[in-house]
């Protein structure tokens, strides 16, 4: 997360080793937050270090107790060689599915700075609408409903996924 670009994107502010381990240590014990840490798994499967093979994480925020089932999506891939080749695509979906399947959520936001073209369209091909732009914060909010069309969409896109990792 020393990359400008990223704390731009991700609205972060740089940390130290010791901040960074505090805040995961927070993260892991919060009830309103799921994050996954993505792997590539050719780099683990090669080097069989976890460490090693960490392009980013996709978080699912649940950020109003008043819609239980409603969560804020965000993918992030840190490693820029694996930018373009499809991993934010394939975890936001195992993700989503995750949110879904286990965690009851019905709704899911994003919430992309409005100049980062890549997200706003990954999120336009999952079905996602723009519901709100903050000029403030320069940002657009997206939503999408679970709808049981949308679901059953997901579970092929869940079958391609499978199908190109192994």
């Amino acid at each position: 997360m020393r990359s400008p670009t990223l704390q731009y994107l991700t609205g972060s502010e740089p940390l130290t080793l010791r901040e960074e381990f505090d805040m995961q240590k927070r993260w892991l014990e919060d009830e309103d937050k799921c994050t996954f840490i993505i792997l590539d798994k050719y780099i683990f499967l090669s080097t069989g270090s976890e460490t090693d093979a960490m392009i980013g994480d996709t978080n699912l925020f649940f950020n109003d107790p008043q819609e239980p089932k409603v969560a804020e999506i965000e993918i992030m891939i840190a490693d820029e060689a694996s930018r373009g080749k499809k991993r934010g695509w394939e975890s936001v979906i195992l993700m989503i599915n995750y949110g879904i399947e286990t965690l009851n959520i019905d709704k899911f936001r994003a919430k992309i700075k409005s100049d980062n073209a890549m997200s706003i369209k990954m999120f336009g091909k999952l079905g996602f609408q723009e519901v709100e732009r903050s000029e403030v914060f320069q940002e657009i909010t997206f939503e999408k409903e679970a709808s049981s069309d949308w679901i059953n969409w997901l579970r092929t896109e869940l079958q391609s996924v499978a199908c190109n990792s192994n």
